[in-house]
């Protein structure tokens, strides 16, 4: 048994990746384990603080006496090797503290402010000294102050052996769901005794008792008891009293999925390059290998039956498999088409959930009760001990990347996980990111080709419009003649459209014509944008509200406009154009309620609606057999972004968006409308040819020492004032001259495209580099000591392989 224990901490004004080592009182020698939650006091107020146990010793080494844990907050660990391990790597990679990276593992029902109950799983083996503790009942509130080291003693021999377990809950929010249940107690012994006491008249009691024996010693859920013998609660109580059932309280999993019927699938019959895409996934997983696939097919080519006939042989292997999707908008679909082949074996994680439901899941995945989790990028860290399988599905979306500390890109926790499980991971995209085909190009991935539709029919017909002729003629600012032309004939044979605009809200922002006032956010450098929903202008960087002005705040001019577009807006002008059509509009505003994906989404597929209007968040993953027609009104928006990705990220999302149509037996048709139809990014994308984008695009990249030749690194610095800000970027900047070779290339500082947001001035230098040995260091340090300046309201964030630029 070890003496001490080395605790990371919990310390919100001076973190460190630093263990501190604390004396373990007698008492819990015997329970302590690394990966365990403690509670320990810290600094000279002796605040009692939480901490994670990463390593037991015997030696102390210090001359100061030192501090005792005060209490153990688990009774098994939360955390297993693998994902300390894991914290390790993590804090490096991504220069975060190490506490943030163990934080991040775990549901925030373990991470945030808890109680604690102990839960009786076997009553009978309950030990003599702990009788008092529970008297009779099958769960108590656990406070570690108030037990004996004897009884904690008692409790962790209980857990160990399975008679026990820890429940955790986030104060009223995430108990545990309890359901009340009835157990029949009347069998043939006491039958004819219990029927004899009832009035004959008695229909209902009779009617209970007769079931009741009909049912012997079964368990029912009280509410479907009730409601089936139409009984009320007194009722059922004083069949209790009497001795007929017995009441209690069982817990159960909240599903996030609800009871939502579902129809089990079989495996399909593959395509040629489906088989021997799967057979090669396969041999990987029988035997074991951290092969890193690269799955590129065209869109509509089966790679979601890809990926469900790899798990399955995972599991057929006794393992468990993981699959990311990049946003909660795609997870419905892809959750419903696992579940569909997978059934009670699927958990689902993402930040939509409740923090019950999340907490719920994750108790599911941690028990061997689930062995295929489903998610959006957090869902990396599912405790799953025997992957067989990950898999990244549209691995070049930029929201696999975390914008918080730790700064991680979940595609890199996936090869980590996948080497130490040895089992290999798969990188689905039809768009693969260019970093990713340049390795599998070099044979550092292996590549799988789909380069077929899985039935048959060929990639949908792409119309290009160029809007600078176009707009002459057109029937409203944003819809070419063209376009509405191809929409009314699909509105006449009873087919649907999809149709995506970039930009959500009403339109962009409101200008004066006669002295150019632009309506700015006063909080942030960017103009506020119109709302008629809440006949409203607002921030979408600080949430800032204000009312919409009837006369300019400048010169009292009544000439103040509407410019620009946005979804709300196109809403409006569709349903003047085509009154006869049903129109869905999805959003970030008409998506801020739970679970309104999957409602829309569900509408959509069964033809409420004609028109699924909405951003970037359709473009991915929708799969809808009477889509044949998929308008783009604005394909320039990414374009003018001041970011090295701006032409990739527009190939990808109209490739994306195109191959929503036509995904069945009837033909698609894709109409573009564009202001720079010359652009070879949407050129390209018009032919669906990646080979030729990448060969060009990747060109640009050596020509403009650009990553995937270059690594990169952002530093931005945010303070109250520009001047401090700017201060210490430069400051940053003369650090950094002195540990980069002349090699390194050192962008900036200079103001962030968005200078000022929620009253903060950012600034950013960007490093590219190949090899900098001094850098990590350097970078390690700066983490450490910019803490100092955090008190005056400096902030300094340094992102690895930042997912733009702006």
């Amino acid at each position: 048994m070890a003496r001490y224990a080395q605790v990371i901490v919990d310390v919100p004004a001076m973190q460190t990746n630093r263990p501190y080592t604390y004396e373990l009182p007698q008492a819990l020698q015997a329970q302590a384990q690394v990966g365990m939650r403690v509670i320990v006091p810290f600094g000279k107020g002796e605040r009692q603080i939480q901490g994670f146990i990463v390593g037991l010793t015997d030696e102390y080494g210090l001359t100061i006496a030192p501090k005792q844990v005060t209490s153990l907050m688990d009774l098994a660990p939360v955390l297993n090797n693998e994902a300390l391990q894991l914290a390790d790597w993590l804090a490096q990679k991504t220069f975060s503290f190490k506490i943030r990276c163990l934080q991040v593992m775990l549901p925030n029902a373990m991470r945030a402010s808890y109680s604690k109950s102990l839960r009786l799983l076997s009553a009978d083996e309950l030990p003599q000294e702990l009788n008092s503790l529970f008297a009779g009942k099958s769960e108590i509130e656990f406070d570690e102050s108030k037990l004996s080291a004897q009884q904690l003693n008692k409790l962790a021999q209980m857990r160990q052996a399975g008679h026990l377990e820890v429940v955790y809950h986030v104060k009223d929010r995430a108990k545990a769901k309890l359901v009340g249940v009835v157990t029949s107690l009347v069998d043939e012994k006491n039958y004819a005794q219990f029927k004899a006491k009832v009035r004959k008249n008695a229909h209902k009691q009779l009617e209970l008792l007769e079931f009741l024996y009909q049912n012997s010693h079964q368990k029912f859920l009280q509410t479907k008891l009730q409601a089936s013998l139409q009984l009320s609660l007194s009722q059922l109580k004083k069949a209790a009293q009497q001795g007929w059932l017995k009441l209690a309280k069982q817990e159960r999993y909240r599903d996030p999925y609800g009871d939502k019927m579902l129809q089990a699938t079989t495996p399909k019959q593959l395509t040629a390059e489906q088989q021997r895409a799967v057979e090669q996934i396969d041999q990987a997983i029988t035997a074991k290998n951290a092969t890193t696939f690269l799955l590129e097919g065209v869109t509509g080519s089966g790679k979601t039956e890809v990926y469900l006939q790899a798990i399955a042989h995972a599991l057929s292997q006794g393992c468990s498999a993981l699959m990311l999707v990049p946003e909660i908008s795609l997870t419905p679909q892809m959750v419903q088409r696992v579940k569909e082949r997978f059934g009670k074996e699927v958990a689902m994680l993402h930040s939509a959930l409740s923090d019950g439901e999340r907490y719920d899941e994750w108790r599911r995945i941690e028990r061997k009760e689930a062995k295929v989790v489903v998610g959006a990028r957090s869902a990396i860290f599912a405790p799953l001990d025997d992957l067989g399988l990950i898999i990244i599905d549209e691995e070049h979306e930029a929201s696999y990347k975390q914008e918080d500390m730790p700064r991680y890109q979940a595609r890199d926790v996936a090869l980590w996980r996948g080497k130490y499980h040895n089992c290999p991971v798969v990188l689905g995209s039809a768009t693969p990111d260019l970093a990713t085909r340049a390795r599998a190009k070099k044979g550092v991935y292996q590549q799988l080709n789909l380069t077929k539709r899985i039935n048959g029919s060929s990639l949908p017909q792409v119309t290009l419009v160029d809007m600078r002729e176009a707009v002459k003629t057109a029937p409203a600012p944003d819809f070419s003649q063209i376009l509405l032309d191809q929409i009314t004939k699909r509105l006449v044979r009873k087919e649907q459209v999809v149709l995506m605009l970039n930009r959500r809200g009403y339109s962009s922002f409101v200008l004066c014509r006669d002295c150019g006032f632009v309506l700015k956010c006063p909080n942030c450098d960017v103009s506020l944008t119109l709302h008629m929903d809440t006949h409203s202008m607002k921030c979408h960087y600080c949430g800032h509200e204000e009312a919409i002005p009837k006369r300019c705040p400048s010169c009292d001019s009544q000439k103040i406009r509407y410019y620009g577009t946005g979804t709300q807006k196109v809403q409006e002008e569709l349903e003047k154009l085509l009154p006869e059509a049903k129109i869905l509009r999805m959003d970030v505003d008409t998506t801020r309620k739970k679970g309104a994906h999957e409602r829309l989404l569900a509408k959509f597929g069964a033809h409420e609606a004609d028109i699924l209007l909405g951003t970037q968040m359709i473009a991915k993953g929708l799969d809808f057999p009477d889509v044949t027609l998929v308008g783009v009104l604005n394909a320039d928006t990414a374009l003018s972004l001041p970011d090295y990705r701006s032409s990739e990220r527009t190939f990808q999302l109209l490739t994306q968006v195109s191959g929503r149509a036509g995904r069945a037996d009837k033909t698609g048709q894709v109409v573009i409308q564009t202001y720079n139809p010359e652009h070879y990014a949407i050129q390209l994308a018009c032919r669906q040819d990646y080979e030729q984008f990448f060969f060009y695009e990747m060109n640009l990249r050596h020509l403009n020492n650009y990553p995937p030749y270059y690594y990169t690194i952002k530093i931005t610095v945010s303070a109250k004032s520009e001047a401090e800000a700017a201060k210490e970027s430069f400051a940053i900047k003369k650090g950094l001259a002195q540990c980069l070779s002349p090699q390194a290339l050192v962008l900036g500082p200079t103001p962030s495209s968005i200078l000022k947001i929620k009253n903060r001035f950012y600034y950013q230098l960007v490093i590219k580099y190949k090899q900098e040995p001094a850098l990590e260091k350097y970078l390690q340090e700066l983490l450490l000591q910019s803490q100092s300046g955090e008190k005056k309201g400096l902030m300094v964030v340094i992102d690895r392989e930042p997912v733009n630029f702006l």
